[in-house]
C-alpha cells in the first residue's frame, strides 16, 4: 500500500485548523494529534486487522468510528493486548471507539402522511450541525449545517447534494441550500477542491462537478449577479482543480491528472483519484480485488476509485470485461458526463465574468466552452447508436457499454437538435423500463447497471429530453418514476437510495452494501417532480 505523502495531509491539517471553529482545536488536542492522516497510516496494523478480518460487515464502519482516547494510548493498548490467548478484536475496538451515530434511529414513518410530506418530515434527520461535528475522527467538520444522503452515509457527499438541493429548492429551505454551497465554497478554500465527502480519507478525489450547476439553482432565487459575484472565486479555483496538468500534457504525455490531451491537440477530461492504494472504507474489497486481477495493484487501486470520483461505483461502463470488476479501467476513460459538467461550468465562470464586467475572461471562458463542445460531439457522438459514448483513449475507441451517462450533452444542452432527436429515440428503446429509466442495459452485479435506475438519472435524462422537445416521453418517464417511488414508500414507508426499474416486484441490489433508506437525491428529485403536478 502507498498512500498519499504524510506531508499531503499535514499541510492540509495546517490549513483546515486555521479555518476551524474552537470546538474543532479543542477535539484535536484533546485527541487527534495529526489531523487529517489517513485512517491506514493513523492506525497502522490495527486498521489493516479490522478490515482483513472483517470486525464489521461494512468496511465504512471503522473508518467512521471516533476514538474514545488519544491515538496513542489506543495503539499502545492495541500492541500489548493483541497477542493475549483470550484477545478479541471487536471487543476492542468496542471499548476503545464510538461507533457512529444512527441519527435516524428514533425516526418512526407514518402512513398516513403522503410521500411529499414524507420527505419534508425527513428533513430535519437528515440535518446534521456543524457543532455537532468531531475532528476526533475521519470527519472534516464543516461550519454550515448540512444535508446527509441518510444511510451508512453519514457526512456530506458532493453530487448528491445538487439533486437534493432540487427538493429543498422546492421546499423553500433556499437557507439550507446557501448553507451547503457555503460549505462547498469552504472546502474549495482550504483543501482546493470539494471532495468526494467531507471525510479525510476523501481527500485524494473530488466527484462529479455540479458546483456551477448548484449555483444556478441558488441564482434562480437570489439572481445571476449576487449570486456568481459572491462564488466566483469559489468557481474559478474548483475549475483549476479539474484542469490541473493541462500545461504539462502533449503527445508523448497524453494524461496528467484529470487532463487528457486528444492527437488533434484539443483538451477533455477524466476521473482520476490521486491514491493508487486500497480504500479505506473498503480496504477488504480492493485487497481481494487486487489479488485475483493478474494486474499491478496501484494501478488497479487507482482505477477503483477514480470510478469513486465519478458517483458511478462501480458499474460495466468502466470495466474491459463488463462482467468483471478486475478489469477496471476508469482513467483510460473520457467521460460523458464529465465533460459535459465541466462544459457547464465553462458556461457558468463566462456568464459570471460578463457580470463582473469582465469581458475579456467572460470571452476566454465562453470560448473554451466551445471548444470543449466541439471536441466532445466529436469524440463521443455515436451516430450508428444515436447515443453519446464513453471513448477509450488508449484504444482509440468507444467503450462498449452504453450508458444513461450519454444523457448529460441533453441535460447541458450542447448537443445539435438532430443528435437530440436521436438521443431521445434510443433513451426510448434502450433506456426506459417499466419503473423509469436503467443505469445502463447491461446486468453485471454492479449497483449502477442493469436492473438499476437512479434518481439522478431520471432528472438528467427528463430535464434533457425537455431540452430537445421529447416533451412527451419525458412526461412518460416521470411518470413511472413517480409510481414506483409512491407505490415502494405506501409498501415500505421508505424512499431508497436506487430502484429496480425492471421489475417493480423486487428490490434493486448489486453492489458493495445494501440498499440504503433515507434517501437525499430520491427526496430531492421526487419532491421536484411532484411539485409539477
Amino acid at each position: 500500500m502507498k498512500p498519499l505523502p504524510y506531508t499531503f495531509f499535514f499541510a492540509l491539517a495546517m490549513v483546515l485548523n486555521a479555518c476551524s471553529t474552537e470546538p474543532a482545536t479543542q477535539d484535536t488536542a484533546a485527541g487527534k494529534a495529526d489531523p487529517f492522516l489517513p485512517p491506514a497510516e493513523r492506525w497502522g496494523q490495527l486498521f489493516v486487522d479490522v478490515q482483513m478480518g472483517k470486525v464489521f460487515p461494512d468496511g465504512k464502519t471503522f473508518v467512521d468510528c471516533t476514538p474514545k482516547m488519544p491515538d496513542e494510548e489506543i495503539l499502545a493498548a492495541y500492541e500489548a493486548q493483541k497477542d493475549e490467548p483470550e484477545f478479541h478484536l471487536k471487543a476492542f475496538v468496542m471499548e476503545y471507539f464510538e461507533l457512529p451515530k444512527q441519527y435516524a434511529s428514533g425516526f418512526q414513518s407514518d402512513s398516513s402522511r403522503t410521500a411529499a410530506e414524507h420527505i419534508n418530515a425527513l428533513w430535519p434527520v437528515l440535518t446534521r450541525e456543524p457543532d455537532s461535528q468531531s475532528t476526533k475522527g475521519t470527519l472534516i467538520p464543516l461550519p454550515n449545517a448540512y444535508i446527509v444522503p441518510g444511510g451508512r452515509f453519514g457526512e456530506i457527499y458532493y453530487w448528491d447534494s445538487y439533486f437534493t438541493m432540487l427538493g429543498l429548492q422546492t421546499a423553500g429551505k433556499t437557507d439550507m441550500i446557501e448553507n451547503m454551497i457555503d460549505n462547498f465554497a469552504y472546502l474549495i478554500d482550504t483543501v482546493g477542491f470539494i471532495p468526494n465527502g467531507n471525510r479525510d480519507y476523501f481527500l485524494t478525489r473530488s466527484q462529479p462537478p455540479f458546483f456551477a450547476a448548484m449555483l444556478q439553482l441558488l441564482a434562480e432565487v437570489k439572481g445571476e449577479e449576487e449570486v456568481y459575484a459572491r462564488y466566483l472565486p469559489q468557481l474559478e479555483k474548483e475549475y483549476a482543480f479539474w484542469m490541473d496538468g493541462e500545461e504539462e500534457v502533449s503527445e508523448a504525455n497524453q494524461a496528467v491528472k484529470h487532463v487528457v490531451r486528444l492527437p488533434d491537440g484539443s483538451l477533455l477530461n477524466r476521473y482520476w483519484d490521486a491514491g493508487d492504494y486500497p480504500r479505506a472504507e473498503m480496504y477488504r474489497d480492493d485487497v481481494e480485488t487486487a489479488e485475483k486481477s493478474n494486474r499491478p495493484a496501484e494501478e488497479l487501486y487507482r482505477d477503483i476509485r477514480s470510478a469513486c470520483e465519478s458517483g458511478w461505483d462501480f458499474s460495466s461502463r468502466w470495466f474491459a470485461d463488463p462482467q468483471r470488476l478486475e478489469t477496471i479501467h476508469t482513467t483510460d476513460i473520457i467521460p460523458v458526463d464529465l465533460n459535459a459538467l465541466l462544459y457547464q461550468a465553462e458556461r457558468v465562470l463566462a456568464q459570471a465574468h460578463l457580470a463582473a464586467g469582465e469581458e475579456e475572461r467572460y470571452n476566454y471562458y465562453l470560448q473554451r466552452a466551445a471548444d470543449r463542445q466541439s471536441a466532445l460531439l466529436n469524440l463521443a457522438w455515436d451516430a450508428e447508436q444515436g447515443w453519446f459514448r464513453d471513448y477509450d483513449f488508449k484504444r482509440k475507441a468507444f467503450t462498449p457499454v452504453l450508458s444513461m451517462a450519454g444523457a448529460y450533452p441533453l441535460f447541458f444542452p450542447m448537443a445539435t437538435p438532430d443528435q437530440g432527436k436521436a438521443a431521445a429515440q434510443t433513451m426510448r428503446e434502450r433506456f426506459l423500463m417499466p419503473g423509469g429509466l436503467v443505469s445502463t442495459p447491461i446486468n453485471s452485479g454492479q449497483q449502477w447497471d442493469a436492473p438499476n435506475g437512479w434518481a439522478p438519472l431520471q432528472w438528467v435524462g427528463i430535464k434533457g429530453l425537455r431540452n430537445y422537445g421529447a416533451d412527451e416521453l419525458a412526461a412518460e418517464v416521470r411518470r413511472r418514476w413517480i409510481d414506483l417511488n409512491v407505490n415502494v414508500y405506501n409498501n415500505t414507508g421508505k424512499m431508497v437510495e436506487k430502484y429496480n426499474v425492471e421489475d417493480l416486484s423486487l428490490e434493486a441490489g448489486g453492489g458493495e452494501y445494501p440498499v440504503q433508506d433515507g434517501f437525499g437525491w430520491t427526496n430531492g428529485v421526487l419532491l421536484r417532480l411532484l411539485s409539477e403536478e
